[in-house]
């Protein structure tokens, strides 16, 4: 029996986590077109529509991996990358820093990689500019001249992909590792020099049999964060 919209949605939203690693099995053309039309109706401001996509697969995806990871694997080019606009704070206050860590952890648990362990962390963090070996690998961008409530907008619509691929029996994992690598990424992909790199995006059919799959990150209760007032 097929489930009512309401629990359908409501299952595609709870079921999504973010996969860190893939199966090679392709994703059709037609499929990853249905994904962004989809998104593409998510709500933006006067309808500007701040979204900028490029879809990687086959050699232009491995050609862009294999830059990042040149420059992510040699400490003193990494240390020449930075973000255009920050993505988190330079110093973490609580509760966030806590959630941040505990994440972190449960996440190198999964994988044996233990405290101190720099080498496995860092190889752990490469695996995000390799997409986590999906078939499909996106780099979203913005323009330059738009402001705060673009990159909002901008998070509903990279939502509603994760929702769509789910939807599909796909799995996604929104990242922002590729975000400090922009020169490379704009030297790569041509982009111009208005397109600032928001973020890149995994998709593809999760492979369940890795441990990392595993990890199902926790939300705090409804009473930690909403307030009602009559």
């Amino acid at each position: 029996m097929a489930l009512d919209p309401a629990a359908a949605v409501d299952e595609a939203i709870e079921g999504r986590r973010s996969v860190r690693a893939f199966l090679p099995t392709p994703v059709a053309r037609k499929v990853i077109e249905d994904i962004l039309r989809v998104a593409s109706r998510s709500p933006s401001g006067t309808n500007i529509q701040p979204w900028r996509a490029y879809v990687l697969t086959g050699a232009s995806k491995a050609t862009l991996s294999r830059a990042l990871l040149e420059v992510h694997d040699d400490p003193e080019a990494a240390r020449m990358h930075r973000h255009e606009k920050p993505y988190y704070p330079d110093q973490w206050p609580e509760p966030y820093l806590a959630r941040r860590r505990k994440l972190g952890w449960d996440l190198y648990g999964l994988l044996g990689i233990t405290r101190g362990n720099r080498k496995g962390m860092l190889h752990q963090h490469g695996r995000n500019l390799s997409f986590f070996d999906a078939p499909v690998g996106m780099i979203f961008t913005i323009s330059r001249q738009l402001e705060l409530g673009s990159w909002i907008d901008y998070g509903g619509f990279l939502q509603s992909i994760a929702i769509a691929a789910q939807a599909r029996g796909l799995g996604t994992c929104i990242q922002a590792a590729f975000a400090p690598l922009h020169q490379v990424i704009r030297e790569q992909l041509a982009l111009s020099n208005d397109e600032i790199i928001v973020c890149g995006l995994s998709l593809g059919y999760a492979d369940l049999s890795k441990p990392e799959n595993a990890l199902r990150s926790e939300r705090e209760p409804l009473n930690s964060f909403a307030e009602f007032r009559d």
